[in-house]
């Protein structure tokens, strides 16, 4: 028993400013998509998750991609996705087809009206992550965050 214990590895405690850096970077993950959803909601009619599965699709070729993928690209669960889909499709916003590639998989595919409400929807949402992501920062914090953000995004698929 004894000797478990002398094996215990102590926890790595976050230091002060490692904790005040946590805690402003959760509020940010959590506060920015409710306060973009919201302009974009207002604006648009779009939740947060509606635009980037719209814009995911109109970065691809043929405004196409497998309901697999676009889960993924929106770190979003298939089943969920699945349901946000119906609603898009039922406003005529993307469409449904089995994969010729592989029937086993369905893609989406961004309508025209899907790509119009996009582009009316996006100077809008642009111009307040501007206001609030960019703006406040220097160019060189602009590139400072760039590169941390790019040093951390690897670490998040292995857990």
């Amino acid at each position: 028993m004894a000797a478990e214990r002398a094996r215990k590895v102590e926890p790595r405690w976050l230091t002060a400013e490692e904790l005040d850096t946590w805690q402003a970077l959760h509020l940010v993950i959590a506060s920015l998509p409710t306060v973009l959803g919201a302009q974009l909601q207002r604006d648009s009619g779009l939740s947060f998750l509606d635009y980037y599965v719209l814009a995911g699709l109109s970065d691809q070729p043929d405004h196409t991609m497998r309901l697999s993928q676009l889960a993924i690209l929106t770190n979003s669960e298939l089943s969920r996705l699945s349901h946000l889909i119906r609603r898009l499709e039922n406003r005529g916003l993307v469409r449904r087809e089995p994969d010729p590639e592989d029937g086993r998989f369905t893609n989406a595919i961004l309508t025209e009206a899907g790509y119009a409400e996009l582009v009316k929807a996006a100077p809008g949402h642009v111009e307040l992550v501007r206001q609030l992501v960019f703006d406040p920062l220097t160019e060189s914090e602009r590139r400072t965050l760039h590169k941390a953000l790019a040093k951390i995004i690897p670490g998040l698929a292995d857990g």
